[in-house]
């Protein structure tokens, strides 16, 4: 295996266990889950939960700083983003006149989880 390979797994397992992290911080926080790592139309949304009346559509940063963390969602992620929220919508007529939010959770060692909602706006046009 190269080293390029064995960052990429790296990558990918460090990624995976952000998102529990964040689950576990969201459910504790109320939130229920609906969905985790939803694709559709070129997009991702790492996490959809539901608390009340709000569904939140939650991106999930891990980073080596909380600060790297809090810079990663550039504003192509938030396009793709909101073309898979707008999908997930499409498919699902029930959330229609529920609140859509996008939210980010930020991962990075030695620190808590921190929780940010409506971290961006979500670009519901076309």
């Amino acid at each position: 295996m190269t080293s390029a390979t064995r960052r990429r797994h790296a990558a990918y397992r460090r990624g995976h266990g952000a998102e529990r992290l964040a689950l576990l911080l969201l459910m504790l926080k109320g939130y229920r889950p609906l969905a985790r790592r939803y694709s559709a139309a070129d997009g991702e949304i790492d996490l959809i939960v539901r608390r009340g009346s709000t569904i939140a559509f939650v991106e999930v940063k891990a980073r080596g700083l909380m600060d790297d963390a809090l810079v990663a969602i550039t504003p192509a992620k938030r396009q793709r983003f909101s073309r898979a929220a707008r999908a997930w919508l499409s498919r699902n007529a029930w959330a229609a006149g529920l609140t859509w939010r996008a939210d980010a959770v930020f991962v990075a060692p030695g620190c808590w989880p921190r929780h940010l909602v409506a971290a961006f706006e979500l670009q519901m046009g076309a």
